[in-house]
């Protein structure tokens, strides 16, 4: 049975642990982090990354691609950026999730929640083209400080992906991954445990990592990063990767499928 590797991970802005803001920080100490970044997912030997936080091209995190720079130092073949804030002008944030793949991407769209130009999330949906067959793929950043707004974001989330099923369910070799920061523990009556209550309508899914805390990562209080798999995912493991390269820890599964 062949095995796959997926990471989830928010990189914040590559500013690293510090509590300092990443405009405060030079490029070269974002670059520097974005390469110590790029050596984790090689040494994890990762197929698929799902990123949060990552910056397309901010003013506050040194203007430049953050992706393309961590594309170019993993090697990885293929790259999406899901911006879910962009604003323009001298002030620039453009911003979201990411994902980096050892495999074609067939189909991807960014999803906003709201129109806000400062903090704005949403998810971003891919189908990839993995040896395992046509792979769905949701990498979501809810709202880091309000119980309704995530809840509102997950409906929206749920809405979507119904919609995504009904249309593309035909084409996947197995049913959505989800993954991401949702920025709430699962044992709260909050956006993690509402997802994983309408997946387990249609479908056993497993939430991972099912102990431990990935925030914040230098004293990891709270566990907010997670990775939902269906059961057409066989012998899943996880794992919270011990780094103190953003404020949060990476968490890694591998799975195989068929």
């Amino acid at each position: 049975m062949a095995r796959l590797r997926l990471l989830t991970f928010n990189i914040a802005h590559a500013r690293g642990p510090t509590p300092i803001h990443q405009s405060l920080r030079r490029i070269s100490a974002l670059q520097n982090n974005l390469r110590k970044i790029a050596r984790l997912i090689e040494r994890l030997k990762v197929d698929i990354v799902a990123l949060q936080e990552v910056d397309e091209n901010s003013r506050w995190a040194g203007s430049f691609d953050h992706l393309a720079y961590l594309q170019r130092h993993t090697g990885l073949a293929y790259a999406v950026h899901g911006v879910t804030n962009r604003r323009g002008g001298r002030y620039h944030l453009n911003y979201g999730n990411a994902l980096l793949t050892r495999f074609p991407i067939h189909h991807h769209e960014t999803v906003p929640f709201g129109r806000g130009t400062l903090g704005e999330k949403g998810f971003l949906f891919a189908e990839i083209d993995s040896p395992h067959g046509r792979l769905p793929l949701v990498n979501i950043h809810l709202n880091h400080n309000s119980r309704p707004k995530r809840l509102q974001q997950i409906a929206h989330l749920i809405r979507h992906v119904g919609e995504l099923r009904q249309q593309r369910a035909p084409q996947w070799g197995l049913p959505p991954l989800f993954c991401g920061d949702f920025n709430t523990p699962s044992h709260l009556p909050d956006a993690t445990a509402t997802l994983l209550g309408w997946l387990e309508q249609s479908n056993n899914y497993t939430l991972l990592p099912k102990t431990g805390k990935t925030f914040p990562s230098a004293w990891p209080a709270r566990a907010l990063d997670y990775i939902f798999l269906p059961q057409e995912c066989r012998e899943p493991r996880a794992k919270i990767v011990r780094s103190l390269l953003s404020d949060h820890q990476p968490v890694l599964v591998e799975f195989g499928t068929g």
